[in-house]
């Protein structure tokens, strides 16, 4: 058997690379399609800031038209 340099180590007839340690767990592709389905769920039901736009009030004149003069 050879020497294994640094930073691997020797399993079943091959040399691999020593895993590294992992700081922060990745996300997967599912968990990211997940948030941004409830993103998009949360815009359906509640909306995105429709409450501060404001509709101006409805003109109060009648919507008939005046009579014609004969």
């Amino acid at each position: 058997m050879s020497k294994v340099p640094d930073g691997f180590h020797y399993v079943r007839g091959h040399i691999r690379r020593n895993p590294k340690p992992r700081s922060a767990k990745r996300m997967s592709g599912w968990m990211i399609a997940g948030l941004l389905a409830g993103v998009w769920l949360w815009g359906q039901l509640f909306g995105f800031g429709e409450a501060a736009t404001k509709t101006p009030p409805a003109n109060p004149q009648s919507a008939t038209s005046a009579p014609a003069v004969r």
